[in-house]
């Protein structure tokens, strides 16, 4: 990417100009005798609008930079950040980084990652087609907005109200670089559009209202789903819901709404991740080489799909990222795991300082036309579950319990919307106990999942 190519798309610095503070920090740290240092040099902006009711509510317009130093004395560690570009500031950011690690414990797991795991020369150049600027003012975000809206309260009579709409365009693009050679950086960007109505209706007790939400978002403004198709579907997901029922308590087969399912596989990667499992705080210790899920379940990693959003050459800390099978037949084929969480396990890097990239969940039993339709059936009687609510999953043990709504399906069929409930289970047996994916597929951030049944789990209900 071009300087002027980068100051025209509204930032303020290029990447000759990040590239250049990278060199002068680490030339700093060198002087100061330092090890080893690692430098990131970042820039953002963007443009926010949020509708209500037909007015405009907030029009935002955020713009930030930032700069973090690490700095290594042998096996110590140190940190500081700045948002002053200035040689002055600069300096003193470095020092004060150096000076904290003089003072810090040592950590035999510390340090820059291995020269040969690093994404060098060519590597760290990749393009995967990650930006796409939206060049939109205020006043054409927030007629999207209010058309988006629009669309949703002129779906039907009982769609009342509307938390809002809202549009907002992000760009950002950032440098890094080590002492091990590493340099690299790029250009990203991510918009998104979404509203959120409220339907109801006279109930027994009162008005029965439901809220529900539908957003699109993409890196590309071209890709967004219209704003009167996620208009119209928000508010027919609130509709669904009006009139809902309680339950009794019961053990039956769940199945989750795609959106959810992404959820089970977050749990997942949560589990099988370096922090997690040197602290000996995941269900799923020493599972490298176990069967821990269903035996038809293959997940799938791709960190180069041109222009997705978990797609990266290189992650947090410049280690090259890798097309990898994390799980084959149910069985771990690897971890999520940085420099320093390989160490502590005493083992290798799997690129993933920063997370999971674009991961597939795929069952070898899906079929083509395994649309929701074709779920329901297989769920046959039980719960469908379109909205968890609460925290409570426990990663130590696998212990889960949520509340939920969803609806209360017989013979394959929709009967009605259910609410006040939850649902528990414990992960172990929930990720053995998938029987179907859905061909339903849906890209939730980096996942891309379809609707994943679930055997058995406790709903419990009044």
């Amino acid at each position: 990417m071009s300087s002027s190519l980068t100051r025209h798309h509204g930032f303020s610095y290029s990447q000759d100009d990040f590239r250049q503070l990278v060199d002068d920090a680490l030339a700093i740290a060198k002087s100061l005798g330092a090890s080893n240092a690692g430098v990131e040099v970042s820039e953002g902006a963007g443009l926010s609008v949020s509708v209500r009711k037909g007015e405009i509510e907030n029009v935002e317009r955020n713009r930030d930079k930032s700069m973090g130093v690490t700095v290594y004395v042998g096996q110590r560690r140190g940190n500081a950040s700045t948002s002053d570009f200035s040689r002055t500031a600069l300096e003193q950011t470095v020092r004060a980084a150096y000076d904290i690690a003089k003072f810090t414990a040592e950590d035999p797991a510390a340090g820059l990652p291995d020269e040969a795991d690093l994404a060098l020369g060519e590597a760290a150049k990749l393009d995967l087609d990650l930006f796409h600027p939206w060049d939109i003012n205020a006043e054409a975000a927030a007629e999207l907005a209010l058309r988006c809206e629009a669309a949703a309260l002129g779906v039907d009579k009982r769609i009342t109200n509307s938390e809002g709409a809202g549009v907002s365009a992000q760009q950002s693009h950032f440098f890094a670089g080590n002492t091990h050679g590493f340099r690299g950086g790029y250009a990203s960007s991510r918009h998104s559009l979404s509203v959120a109505p409220i339907a109801s209706v006279p109930g027994p007790n009162g008005e029965d209202m439901q809220r529900d939400a539908w957003y699109s978002s993409m890196r590309s403004p071209t890709e967004l789903a219209a704003p009167e198709a996620v208009g119209r579907y928000a508010s027919e997901r609130a509709l669904s819901r009006l009139n809902g029922r309680k339950i009794k308590t019961c053990e039956v087969p769940v199945l989750f709404e795609s959106t959810l399912a992404a959820g089970l596989l977050g749990a997942y990667v949560q589990a099988t991740s370096g922090g997690a499992l040197y602290r000996k705080s995941s269900f799923l210790l020493d599972s490298l080489g176990e069967q821990v899920l269903a035996d038809h379940i293959d997940i799938h990693e791709d960190p180069h799909i041109r222009g997705a959003k978990g797609s990266a050459p290189f992650d947090d800390e410049g280690v090259v990222t890798r097309v990898r099978d994390v799980v084959t037949a149910g069985v771990v084929q690897g971890y999520f795991l940085s420099s320093y969480s390989a160490r502590k396990l005493g083992m290798r890097t799997t690129g993933h300082a920063g997370g999971s990239q674009n991961l597939t969940f795929t069952s070898r039993l899906t079929q083509a036309g395994d649309d929701l339709d074709a779920m329901l059936k297989k769920l046959d009687r039980g719960l469908f579950v379109i909205e968890l609510m609460g925290q409570g999953v426990n990663y130590v043990t696998g212990d889960y319990s949520r509340g939920a709504a969803g609806f209360w399906v017989e013979k394959g069929r929709i009967a009605y919307p259910v609410h006040e409930i939850t649902i528990a289970g414990n992960l172990r047996d929930m990720l053995k106990g998938i029987v179907a994916v859905g061909a339903d597929t849906y890209t939730m951030g980096t996942k891309t999942i379809g609707s994943v049944l679930i055997d058995r789990m406790k709903v419990a209900g009044s």
